[in-house]
């Protein structure tokens, strides 16, 4: 069968690329078009257009940038036409994607929705569009299940979280020796996840590094993304006490003693690594504004969302300051603090319904369509 899957961000990428290794192990005659990134890439299949060309950060930045959105969307349902797949799979990516599936539904094309939107955080209304645009949608979250099905009767697929098959499934990682190439010391290491965007990367990087001085008995170490090369890093780099090492985010976090996160899928990965964290954003000032009137949730992050509790402590906006950051960070620095956390992460996991997410919904992808 052909299957033409949609995924814009790096989050998307990875699990759009173990969702495309199982659909391949389960359909031997697989062939996959796709919008991605490099993960998607290596798991086969064709490369359509990179997610480092789709993403846009904030309502701004997304007027901004409203024409290169529209003639992706335009190219995108071309691409389609010319591939005629059995099957649209859209990974999140809602703004991009919703938009496709209204066309791909009218069109007669069979719409599967991977990962579902946050409508759950705003934009509640999509539902509507969801439940008349997509044939079947296959959800990770646990509380996800009775928000749709409970509050709006629209059958969905719990399938678990596709970030434990992807943690667990990593290969191991020797401490001494990624040290070593990494040009890293004995001492614990801090890392900073600032984002996959140029746009989130330089306001939380600057911020992050402020607090590096306070630090002396800890090694900073900077999570480069994939999308982004060094060059643009560089001009961070400017103490001796931080380090930066490029699309290791995993092995990194297998060594850190403690993490200082941008709030998005990272904070998840990184409590799923066992490793005491601050989450940290700082949006453009107006995407803010308008953001802060629409979203209703008590929390931004995923590890306090899915617990319901604050399990990490959230600085947002204002409150993300050099004052604030060094205390927080001497708190899960404490044994007795980061003790708590750690046992309330155990809880998370079990949560999130245990392995083999990536392979549930290649089954039952495939299952609707034969």
């Amino acid at each position: 069968m052909k299957y033409y899957i949609i995924a814009g961000e790096a989050s998307g990428d990875l699990h759009g690329s173990n969702l495309m290794k199982e659909i391949f192990k389960l359909d031997s005659s697989a062939e996959i078009r796709f919008w991605g990134g490099d993960l998607m890439q290596k798991a086969g299949g064709t490369l359509v257009k990179h997610y480092r060309d789709l993403a846009f950060m904030g309502f701004a930045e997304v007027v901004q940038n409203i024409r290169t959105i529209l003639n992706n969307i335009k190219f995108c349902k071309q691409d389609i036409e010319a591939f005629k797949p059995d099957v649209i799979i859209f990974i999140d990516y809602p703004g991009f994607n919703m938009r496709i599936a209204k066309w791909a539904k009218k069109a007669g094309y069979k719409t599967h929705y991977y990962i579902s939107p946050q409508i759950w955080a705003w934009k509640e209304n999509r539902i509507k569009a969801i439940k008349r645009d997509v044939d079947k949608m296959y959800i990770i979250l646990p509380f996800e299940k009775d928000f749709y099905e409970t509050k709006h009767q629209y059958k969905v697929e719990f399938v678990g979280h596709p970030l434990i098959d992807a943690i667990h499934s990593r290969p191991a990682v020797n401490a001494d020796a990624f040290r070593k190439e990494n040009n890293l010391n004995e001492r614990p290491v801090i890392a900073l996840l600032p984002g996959s965007r140029k746009q989130e990367i330089a306001k939380m990087l600057s911020i992050m590094l402020s607090v590096v001085d306070d630090f002396k008995d800890y090694q900073f170490v900077i999570a480069g993304a994939p999308s982004q090369d060094f060059d643009f890093y560089e001009q961070f780099l400017t103490s001796k006490n931080v380090n930066f090492v490029s699309n290791k985010t995993y092995a990194l976090l297998d060594i850190a003693h403690a993490a200082l996160v941008t709030s998005g899928t990272a904070t998840l990965e990184t409590a799923l690594f066992k490793v005491p964290e601050v989450v940290c954003y700082k949006g453009n000032w107006i995407s803010y504004q308008i953001a802060k009137r629409i979203i209703t949730l008590k929390y931004i992050s995923l590890v306090n969302l899915i617990m319901d509790k604050e399990v990490v402590k959230e600085l947002i906006q204002d409150e993300l300051n050099t004052r604030n950051l060094k205390a927080e960070l001497q708190k899960i620095l404490s044994p007795e603090h980061r003790e708590k956390m750690l046992k309330d992460y155990d809880v998370l996991e079990q949560k999130l319904g245990g392995e083999g997410a990536s392979e549930k919904a290649a089954a039952l992808i495939i299952k609707h369509l034969t």
